[in-house]
């Protein structure tokens, strides 16, 4: 009996933390705690807005088609974001390539973005989730 109990200490002590590096199921996505797809459009709505009053990006975007450029952006945020959406458009390296980004124009653009969050009341913490999630595809964007 006593060796029963002497190992049924480390089992449970294992199991238990096992169960504590689960994913915690109650634990709300980012997109689910940012607001869903009503704030995603509202911030790439805010976005576009930023992007066509600023004369240093709006080289880059006055060729694209407004609706094209929205829903593909819609698409591809919600799955940076966790959400349920799919996104099918080209991939950041087909889409930027010949467009000479530079990385100033690069950083005013992500300037815009975080505007068009704060005007949408993402908190800064999600914010840095946000850009920490799409601070990868700077590599995609950037062509010098």
């Amino acid at each position: 009996m006593f060796y029963f109990k002497c190992l049924l200490v480390p089992v449970l002590i294992i199991f238990l933390m096992a169960c504590s590096t689960l994913p915690n199921s109650n634990e709300d996505s980012l997109y689910e705690r940012i607001g869903g797809l009503p704030t995603i459009e509202k911030l790439v709505d805010a976005f576009i807005k930023n992007i066509a009053r600023d004369e240093q990006v709006l080289p880059y975007f006055r060729k694209s088609d407004v609706t094209h450029f929205r829903n593909g952006f819609i698409a591809h945020f919600c799955t940076v974001v966790d959400g349920p959406c799919e996104y099918k458009g080209d991939s950041m390296v087909d889409i930027h390539t010949g467009m000479d980004i530079n990385e100033a124009d690069f950083n005013r653009t992500v300037e815009l973005l975080v505007d068009a969050m704060e005007k949408v009341g993402i908190s800064y913490r999600q914010q840095n989730e946000i850009l920490a999630r799409l601070a990868s595809l700077r590599k995609d964007i950037i062509h010098l």
